[in-house]
């Protein structure tokens, strides 16, 4: 697994690595100032072989992956969009989806993305989760829904029966 930092961070280290090994320090004590393994730093000696600390094989390595679709700042418009109706952008109706993102990102930025993916982005990028808004008829009545809750459910509700005395069987008398 590729360790944290930029492909220059780790350059850094790689480097710094070798500058102690060159000082006279032991692959162990390099590890443990490094914050790599012991079999990393013999692998960038190995690798830089008698050239030390400007051998290119402790060159910074690029991050392998696609690059991103968004640049930063376009992550962060496209983000702040969430934040106003969908209706100001043409929509209809007031949901947010996947799909309607995608167009927008595709109709604003230029910018191409599977509606699928979407979600999974915005969670990383903006803490945004798909939800579905919990529906409410327009004629809902709460004072009747409280009334109802307060009166009518204790009426029709269960009750437990009353403890009644348990009687013994013939061959186990009852206990008191």
């Amino acid at each position: 697994m590729r360790p944290q930092g930029s492909a220059e961070q780790l350059e850094c280290r790689r480097r710094l690595a070798m500058r102690l090994l060159d000082g006279g320090l032991d692959p162990p004590d390099v590890a443990t100032a490094a914050g790599a393994t012991v079999r990393s730093v013999q692998r960038w000696r190995a690798g830089a072989g008698g050239e030390g600390e400007s051998s290119p094989a402790l060159a910074a390595v690029p991050h392998r992956g696609a690059q991103p679709k968004l640049t930063a700042a376009q992550a962060a418009v496209a983000c702040s969009w969430l934040a106003a109706s969908p209706s100001a952008f043409g929509f209809t109706g007031e949901r947010w989806t996947a799909p309607r993102v995608a167009e927008l990102v595709a109709r604003e930025l230029g910018v191409s993305m599977n509606h699928r993916y979407l979600n999974r982005w915005l969670l990383r990028h903006g803490g945004f989760t798909p939800q579905l808004p919990q529906r409410r008829p327009a004629e809902r009545d709460e004072a009747e829904v409280a009334r109802w809750v307060r009166v009518e459910w204790p009426r029709i509700k269960k009750r437990p029966r009353p403890a009644a005395p348990r009687w013994g069987s013939a061959t186990r008398p009852a206990s008191c």
